[in-house]
């Protein structure tokens, strides 16, 4: 028996909580007619000062900084924080006797992925933190694959003497230098797939 894959659904209310659990017998009634049904128990009222977490994003109204204007954000949130982490990690706890650059490719190719789902978005300190992260990460494996070389021997064979892990032509993904970009409002810019109700 398949039983149909969970479908994830924000609806944002402009009004009290009382207008919103007032709705909740219309979403149902709409989703009915597309085969699906509102789980009561994973259905979360949260007015947006508190945030919510959704694929992955923190979303959440915050003050901006020096200002009296408030802002809705998106982030990276904490659970993917630390799936990313555990991630990497795990990556970093394969066998040391590798070449550097069999660990650095799997790295990067993870490193990408999520740095690219989260890039339209305030991510930028998520960003430069998985930076710091990785870079222990990486760095600690390399002191298990060759414990009796010193700091600055582990930078002269593997960042050129520099800080930044390498392998030859193999360098790894830095997450910190991802430039963030956002969303543009709809407005007229992108046409709307509903018939106007005009």
């Amino acid at each position: 028996m398949r039983f149909p894959r969970p479908t994830l659904l924000v609806i944002l209310v402009s009004g009290t909580r009382e207008h919103t659990e007032a709705l909740l017998p219309e979403v149902a009634e709409v989703l009915a007619t597309v085969g699906l049904r509102l789980s009561e128990e994973k259905t979360l009222i949260t007015h947006i000062d508190e945030g919510l977490d959704f694929l992955g994003w923190r979303i959440q109204r915050h003050h901006k900084r020096g200002t009296d204007q408030q802002f809705v954000y998106n982030y990276p949130a904490k659970k993917a924080l630390r799936s990313i982490k555990a991630k990497t990690k795990a990556i970093c706890r394969m066998n040391v006797s590798l070449p550097l650059a069999v660990l650095l490719h799997k790295l990067n190719n993870v490193l990408r992925g999520w740095t690219a789902y989260f890039r339209p978005g305030v991510s930028a300190r998520a960003f430069q933190y998985l930076r710091m992260i990785v870079w222990r990460q990486v760095f600690g494996w390399l002191r298990r694959k060759h414990l009796n070389a010193g700091w600055k021997e582990l930078r002269r064979r593997f960042c050129d003497g520099g800080w930044w892990p390498r392998d030859g032509e193999v360098v790894l993904f830095n997450p910190g230098s991802v430039a963030t970009t956002r969303y543009l409002p709809r407005g007229t810019k992108i046409p709307s797939p509903w018939p106007s109700t005009r």
